[in-house]
């Protein structure tokens, strides 16, 4: 594993901890737990082959991480029921769209 998909996997973790502790200061924990259950959007990758590529720019490839599917996240942050859940959505689909970028030098 390199050195990047380390760092991507630690993104995934730390950044939903640091928006819980700025923004849900009160039930942190709860909200940060939330945003990282959202990490199990990745099971879309089970669908591919192979199942991993390092090198492969999961934004716009996977079924769960296209932009209809975005767009739908987006919207999750509306209700209040629903708004960690999209958040820790939205922030999921940011990070790998900056890993995308940082491994191809151009947007997805």
């Amino acid at each position: 594993m390199s050195l990047r998909s380390i760092v991507h996997l630690l993104l995934h973790a730390a950044v939903p901890a640091l928006v819980a502790w700025l923004f849900f200061r009160q039930q942190w924990r709860r909200a940060w737990l939330i945003m990282l259950a959202t990490m199990l959007v990745d099971l879309d990758h089970l669908f591919a082959e192979p199942i991993y590529d390092p090198d492969r720019c999961s934004i716009g490839f996977h079924p769960l991480h296209r932009w209809p599917a975005v767009a739908v996240y987006g919207l999750l942050t509306i209700p209040r029921r629903t708004r960690l859940i999209g958040l820790g959505l939205l922030i999921h689909m940011a990070l790998d769209f900056g890993d995308c970028a940082a491994m191809t030098g151009t947007l997805p």
